[in-house]
């Protein structure tokens, strides 16, 4: 039997990066990505979990973090690095900060990259109902109205547990009500499409324009036996979408929210809510105002770490006397 190497592509960079790199890196072929960020060191969790404990200090960078993924090594390894790399410079065109934007490459062997990024992903309690947990894990509930959220990273656009995630999920936990129909642009790996079918909604259209992130939310609604509520398609965030929605989530890039918030607007019946995340603080004004322009109500802003969101309402319509 031929044993296939693989090489880990270690990108240095900051916190801002996490989720335009990890896009470039799925895109490049990577099935899913390792985020080693020194805040999880310290950050308090529920001790029952255990996964604190599992983590090397010495793997972790002083500064910044190391977004890291696996390429099979083949005769195309070396334009594949050099593509990704162009990408994640191309970023800068976005006003991202790349931090110091270290690209190393390290071989590992097959039986060691099978398991050995598994010790990363622990059962995690992310909102007050919600629990996420990868699919190898044993985890019990702890309360009767506690919702499990299986995911496989090794198919997902990370784990769910990224704080963009995490605001995303806890808006939903406010804004859906039963029987509501959602709209999840830039899906990725389906975790907030799968949210709002266990928070009560009747169907969600989750849409990406990554076919690998189409699939991974086909996936993982599987595994969570919500996929005959979720439709999931390839498409450019709300082009040509005339869907009337009582929610839309979109948990992307600011540069990215700001071009489709009037197709937004137009979407959702009145009262509905607009919720987005992945906006860093120095985006977060851009997008307040681009919100408001369009005819939103700021109902709420939140923060985790250094990311933004927004619950924004479209104004119930005014019956005139």
């Amino acid at each position: 039997m031929i044993k296939v190497k693989w090489s880990e592509v270690c990108i240095h960079t900051t916190n801002e990066a996490i989720e335009p790199i990890s896009n470039i890196l799925h895109e490049a072929g990577a099935s899913g990505v390792v985020i080693e960020d020194p805040k999880d060191l310290v950050r308090e969790r529920d001790s029952f979990y255990g996964e604190v404990y599992e983590l090397n200090p010495g793997d972790y960078p002083e500064e910044g973090v190391y977004v890291k993924a696996y390429l099979a090594m083949n005769s195309f390894l070396g334009e594949t690095v050099e593509e990704i790399k162009q990408a994640i410079n191309n970023l800068l065109v976005y006003d991202i900060d790349l931090g110091k934007n270290k690209l190393t490459l390290s071989e590992v062997h097959e039986e060691e990259w099978a398991t050995a990024w598994k010790k990363y992903y622990k059962p995690v309690k992310i909102s007050e109902k919600i629990t996420i947990i990868p699919t190898w894990e044993e985890y019990s509930p702890v309360s009767t109205d506690e919702i499990i959220i299986e995911l496989d990273p090794g198919m997902a656009f990370g784990t769910g547990t990224h704080p963009t995630t995490v605001l995303s999920v806890q808006a939903l936990e406010r804004c859906v009500s039963r029987g509501d129909r959602v709209i999840d642009v830039g899906s990725g790996s389906g975790v907030l499409s799968i949210a709002s079918i266990l928070l009560g909604a009747k169907q969600v259209n989750a849409f990406d324009l990554d076919d690998i992130a189409v699939q991974s939310t086909v996936d993982n609604a599987k595994l969570n036996n919500v996929e005959n509520q979720i439709i999931s398609k390839q498409n450019n965030l709300l082009d040509h979408v005339s869907i009337e929605t009582d929610v839309i989530v979109s948990n992307i890039l600011a540069e990215i929210i700001v071009r489709f918030v009037k197709e937004a607007y137009q979407c959702l019946r009145p009262g509905g809510w607009f919720i987005t995340s992945g906006i860093i603080q120095a985006k977060k004004q851009e997008v307040k105002e681009k919100l408001i322009s369009e005819g939103f109500e700021i109902e709420e802003v939140d923060q985790m770490e250094d990311w933004i969101s927004f619950i924004a309402k479209k104004p119930e319509t005014k019956q005139v006397l």
